[in-house]
């Protein structure tokens, strides 16, 4: 019987679009779970969407739709970017789903009424972006400790959760299990920033918004996402607190939760403290990634440094980003994304020494014996290298592997590459083909290359299965893999038929493509500006006009948007939980400076846009003076959040 292995992502918010940061996560636990799959194991993979709060609320209201339709449709596109990178899961989880509703209320009313949840008053601070409730020594300059965004003040009723009570054995938990945290330093962070001030009772229950699962003893409440959010992890396997399904007794406790770094205390503190209270074991590893940067920056919407992976993969391929991300992240320090940085690694790495090798070995054999060449008799000293090369590539490997160490693992891998494009630099099959008595020579070594490449496929199809079955399909491999250790043991095939050589990676001139890519986004933010400027021209109804939100915003930053002469990134009060990105064409007639301070009309319910990297939230109105004149509407003296009639 199969050793079973469940491994979950954390699940996406459905506020917007997830951008390249966000899906490192699916990659990640998609990686693992094709890697775990080789070693033979069972594996079920679960990734989803978070999907209720007040950010939530806010957003579907801005549009004038219902929060369902709105997660609706977000969801709909965080499973079309985990597709465009080739993820594969066994359930796509939406804290929508009934089921998980279901179990959601059961599981509050139980921990209500055995004492662990009770009724209180908060009062503090909140962030909305974070969905997080702070005291106010963890709050610093009015900003949230986590995000760096503006806190406001919070109270309400609320249910809470007796994290108090269970302090001491989560402590003890933690020195039971000392694997429990990944990377290890994760511990330290947990023990000294929370634990050792003392746990507070975390709110689990809001009475101010009300999309959320309801509390279904007391109407006036709906569940908070910590205790809403995390419990997916549970009921996405069929966790019921009265009839546990056969899936769920099968696959829990989690082997591995996939999270970014920032939640880490929210999987190591909260979810077990959860469990504790309700009788269930306690999950065995949290994995907390570190971030992929923009540069040096955190990648974020409100910052205007946000990349898609779907775009990156649709115009690249999607095994190029899975390998970028994949081979760039190190284990506990921040990785960077740059369009640069991207190009080098693919042309390296994938174009170069991954790419040349196949299609110069699948191109030899063809050439000099008609594409069939079989196991050599005996080896040569050059031989012996190559294979010894190769066991303790798979050693190295799978130490990297087991411990997910995914960017030192792709480091192994490609060094045994160049090892075996060396190889054909030091046995010169060409010069070795003008020899009719060193045919048997030439094979030999030919056969090796292609037994490296096999090898280098086995190693790589967790993190590019695409290009492995590719290039299996050019040395002349059908079959599906068999068991890892057998098929990991290097000379062992009997011979080779090939195909026809094709190149799996097109090299990308750098130069021209960041040219092309700088062009690609001034074209954009002009058809932007075009379309600001022209405005409304046809006829619309009154019915049509009703669906315009026009709202006063007061602009509290601005500054040029990279890359764009005519584009300004206004942030925009407009009485909100959160202030708005907007971008506006009016460079050429405005500086930052004349705009902050003022507030202007703004469309507060068009369908969102991103303009050279930055995502608007809606647009200013302005007038069209002629000769080439444009003014801004402003109205000062509106408060901001008015609604414009």
């Amino acid at each position: 019987m199969k050793e079973k292995f469940y491994i979950t992502t954390a699940i996406a918010y459905t506020s917007r679009k997830p951008h390249i940061g966000n899906t490192y996560d699916i990659v990640l636990a998609d990686m693992i779970a094709r890697y775990k799959k080789l070693r033979g194991y069972d594996v079920f993979l679960l990734t989803g969407s978070d999907e209720h709060g007040q950010k939530i609320g806010d957003l579907a209201a801005a549009e004038g739709i219902e929060p369902k339709a709105y997660v609706d449709r977000v969801s709909d596109l965080i499973k079309e970017v985990w597709a465009s990178v080739g993820a594969e899961y066994d359930r796509f989880i939406r804290t929508t789903d009934e089921d998980h509703v279901a179990a959601v209320q059961k599981m509050f009313k139980k921990l209500y009424e055995q004492g662990d949840i009770y009724k209180g008053v908060y009062e503090g601070k909140y962030c909305v972006p974070c969905e997080s409730f702070f005291t106010p020594s963890q709050v610093t300059d009015g900003k949230c400790p986590d995000c760096g965004r503006p806190v406001q003040d919070a109270k309400e009723e609320a249910y809470f959760l007796r994290l108090s009570k269970y302090q001491d054995r989560l402590v003890e938990y933690y020195e039971q299990n000392p694997d429990f945290f990944m990377p290890a330093a994760r511990k330290a962070e947990m023990i000294n920033n929370f634990i050792k001030p003392g746990l507070s009772d975390l709110c689990v229950s809001r009475s101010t918004f009300k999309w959320g699962i309801p509390v279904d003893f007391d109407d006036r409440h709906v569940v908070y996402v910590w205790l809403d959010a995390l419990t997916n992890y549970i009921t996405g396997i069929g966790y019921d607190p009265d009839h546990p399904s056969e899936r769920f007794n099968k696959y829990w406790p989690a082997d591995l939760h996939v999270i970014g770094k920032d939640i880490v205390r929210f999987h190591t503190i909260y979810w077990p403290v959860e469990l504790m209270a309700m009788g269930l074991p306690m999950p065995k590893q949290v994995l907390g990634h570190p971030w992929v940067l923009f540069g040096d920056d955190k990648m974020s919407k409100s910052k205007g440094n946000v990349v898609y992976a779907d775009e990156v993969a649709a115009r690249y391929g999607k095994d190029a980003v899975r390998y970028f991300l994949l081979s760039e992240i190190p284990f506990a320090q921040d990785g960077n994304f740059t369009y640069e940085g991207f190009f080098n690694r693919y042309n390296t790495d994938l174009a170069n020494t991954l790419g040349n090798l196949v299609n110069r070995t699948v191109a030899m054999t063809q050439k000099y014996f008609g594409g069939t060449v079989a196991r050599p008799a005996s080896l040569t000293d050059g031989d012996n290298g190559l294979c010894a090369d190769a066991a303790l590539t798979v050693e190295k490997y799978v130490s990297a592997m087991d411990g997910y160490r995914n960017a030192d693992a792709a480091e192994v891998i490609m060094n045994f590459a160049r090892r075996c494009n060396k190889y054909i630099d030091e046995t010169a099959p060409w010069v070795l083909a003008r020899d009719p008595e060193k045919a048997e020579e030439l094979s030999g070594v030919l056969y090796r290359l292609l037994e490296g490449i096999r090898l280098l496929t086995l190693l790589l199809t967790p993190m590019i299965p695409d290009t492995c079955a590719e290039a299996r399909r050019q040395i002349g491999i059908d079959a599906p893999f068999g068991e890892f250790e057998a098929e990991s043991v290097f000379g062992t095939a009997g011979s080779y038929t090939v195909g026809t050589p094709s190149p799996l990676f097109a090299r990308i001139d750098t130069e021209k493509e960041l040219a092309e890519l700088a062009a690609e986004m001034e074209k954009k933010a002009a058809e932007a500006e075009k379309a600001e400027a022209e405005g409304l021209v046809s006829l619309i109804s009154i019915d049509d006009f009703a669906k315009v939100s026009l709202k006063a915003g007061k602009i509290v930053a601005c500054e040029p948007v990279k890359k764009a002469k005519k584009l300004l990134k206004l942030t925009v009060d407009l009485g909100e939980a959160a202030p708005r990105t907007v971008v506006s064409g009016i460079a050429k007639w405005y500086s930052p400076e004349d705009l902050i301070g003022h507030t202007v009309a703004v469309v507060s319910n068009l369908a969102p846009a991103t303009l050279c990297g930055v995502e608007s939230q809606g647009m200013i109105l302005a007038a069209d003076c002629g000769e080439d004149d444009v003014k801004v509407l402003f109205i000062d003296g509106v408060p901001a959040g008015s609604k414009i009639r």
